[in-house]
């Protein structure tokens, strides 16, 4: 929004969790939407995750790096077209420290020159998409787990690490927020159960949400 009559500022919403308002600028939202737009495209593309139990995530996914698939990882797209997942680049890792460093003050991990940041999920939601109370617990790091918004805003619902229902606090996740979670949160609960249609910025051009997550795969 233009004005507001609270503007928004940094906020810790739980110990270790920690939500930046507009950390990405413009231009690298751009720069960050034409990257998604290149990895999206086939081979190891865009897809439809399905779970083992037969039912399919509304939100689509693209990995980086490791492939991940309920619920394990792997070098190629098992449960798709069988290609190589795509390369890890290392300037997203670079803006994955850097985010920690900026949302908790501190490095990534106790050394970031042996343990880096090396998987990107995309997941691409549309006005209906939505995403189920989770853990991302299939790493075996504990490092941090960075998330980054582009296109419509979303509400980020993020609970706690014993149960997929309440305590949790509901955040309004817009383009370009961050949101970093480690520490005691790292293997907190969270889920998208609302996408609000039409509220990405006019200029970035994209219908719908995007959201990348770097993790540390420690494999």
């Amino acid at each position: 929004m233009d004005a507001e009559l609270f503007p928004r500022g940094r906020t810790e919403v739980a110990p270790g969790a920690v939500h930046v308002p507009d950390w990405l600028d413009p231009g690298r939202q751009r720069e960050l939407l034409a990257a998604c737009r290149a990895w999206a495209r086939p081979p190891a593309g865009l897809r439809t995750v399905r779970t083992p139990g037969g039912g399919t995530m509304t939100a689509r996914q693209v990995c980086l790096g490791w492939h991940w698939y309920p619920y394990a990882y792997a070098r190629t797209v098992v449960d798709g077209d069988g290609a190589p997942v795509k390369p890890f680049p290392g300037w997203l890792g670079d803006l994955g420290r850097r985010a920690v460093r900026d949302a908790l003050g501190q490095p990534a991990t106790p050394d970031e020159g042996e343990t880096h940041y090396d998987i990107a999920l995309i997941n691409f939601y549309d006005a209906d998409a939505r995403m189920g109370m989770h853990r991302d617990s299939d790493e075996k790091s504990d490092a941090p787990v960075v998330s980054l918004s582009l296109g419509d805003t979303c509400v980020f619902r993020f609970g706690n690490p014993e149960t997929r229902t309440r305590p949790y606090t509901d955040v309004e996740l817009r383009s370009g927020d961050l949101f970093v979670f480690g520490g005691p949160a790292r293997l907190a609960y969270h889920g998208v159960p609302k996408v609000q249609p039409g509220t990405a910025p006019p200029e970035l051009g994209l219908t719908g949400r995007l959201n990348i997550t770097l993790r540390v795969s420690g494999l």
